[in-house]
């Protein structure tokens, strides 16, 4: 729904905003003052985002409103993306002895150039935001976030492209390998990858998924992506049309299970959850006894940031695979990557 689609990027938004960068002060004066108004700007329009929800169904003028937003909230989105990467590169090169190859790319007028664009661009956003929540010509109430609660579906996909990704290839090897590992009495085992926001775990998996290995290995491969929520109906709903390519009718629990354990009986299966956050036991051997009927050396791949689901997933410790930040070097090539057109890199960066 584009009010949910507002409302998780407009979350993602502020949290953006309330970041370390920001917090601290290391900002331009114009783009901290830009940003702290688009963040007034944001905070209202998601209380009444709240309220938009209940009447867009029944009122054309609130669901034109809403898709002017949600494009909005996109562009406002992507920008900031763009800025706190900036942001994060300026930070490794101040740390990496190779920055000064690319002094003239960072120097002082360069940042204070960009600086003043990125504040106009902002105030450019900010605006416009300003004026579609001013443009409307119907009531919204302002409704505290922590009064309603709203599903908000994260989505994330298996593919990727391999040669973008950098500094993964020993992470991948060593999750491949407790995949393939048949050296155990169960039909199915979980093997987690835990670590911070970012770090690039579902970056990690989907290297894994795509391995010719894994492709060659496991009969059935499925991608879910969990996110907030763990409701059974809905993941086992995502784990079939994940397995069948097929749209679901309406079914109640009982009958979904049915068609689950029917799918996956007796195939070696892969199956990815993606960002699980639940921390309940209960639900969690709920899931798994669904799971149970796949053949010796099916495996569950958990991604998730909290030690505390790596504990409830993975009984197996040697299971748990803990997933750090690059190193150094590592980032010194990803930044160049990323800043730089090929062949046109520092030479000492390679």
């Amino acid at each position: 729904m584009a009010e949910g689609i507002i409302f998780s990027i407009a979350g993602k938004i502020l949290e953006e905003l309330g970041s370390s960068a920001v917090r601290e002060g290391k900002l331009a004066w114009g783009v901290k003052g830009e940003i702290k108004k688009l963040e007034s700007t944001v905070n209202t329009i998601k209380l009444v985002i709240l309220d938009a929800e209940e009447q867009h169904s029944k009122n054309r003028e609130v669901t034109d409103w809403i898709q002017r937003l949600k494009d909005a909230f996109y562009d406002a989105d992507d920008l900031l993306d763009d800025f706190f990467t900036q942001l994060q590169w300026q930070e490794v090169l101040s740390r990496n002895k190779l920055a000064n190859k690319v002094r003239i790319f960072f120097s002082k007028s360069n940042q204070i150039a960009y600086s003043f664009r990125m504040a106009h661009k902002i105030k450019t956003i900010r605006e416009k935001l300003d004026e579609i929540k001013n443009d409307r010509h119907f009531h919204l109430s302002e409704c505290p976030v922590e009064k309603r609660v709203i599903n908000i579906e994260r989505e994330t996909h298996s593919f990727i492209h391999v040669e973008t990704v950098i500094g993964r290839d020993d992470d991948k090897n060593n999750v491949i390998r407790l995949l393939l590992d048949s050296n155990d009495d169960k039909n199915v085992l979980v093997v987690t990858v835990v670590g911070l926001g970012g770090v690039g775990k579902t970056t990690l998996a989907q290297l894994v998924y795509n391995d010719e290995s894994i492709i060659n290995h496991f009969e059935l491969r499925m991608w879910v992506c969990v996110s907030d929520d763990f409701i059974m109906k809905i993941i086992v709903e995502k784990i079939i049309k994940s397995a069948t390519r097929k749209e679901l009718g309406n079914f109640h629990l009982n009958e979904l299970q049915e068609f689950l354990r029917k799918e996956i009986n007796g195939k070696r299966y892969l199956l990815v959850l993606d960002d699980v956050w639940n921390e309940n036991h209960n639900k969690w051997n709920e899931l798994m006894n669904l799971l149970m009927n796949g053949s010796k050396g099916s495996k569950i791949l958990v991604t998730t940031r909290s030690e505390v689901v790596a504990k409830v997933t993975s009984k197996l410790e040697s299971y748990v695979y803990p997933l750090r930040g690059l190193d150094e070097k590592k980032s010194w090539s990803l930044f160049t990557q990323k800043a730089f057109e090929p062949g046109k890199e520092p030479k000492d960066s390679k």
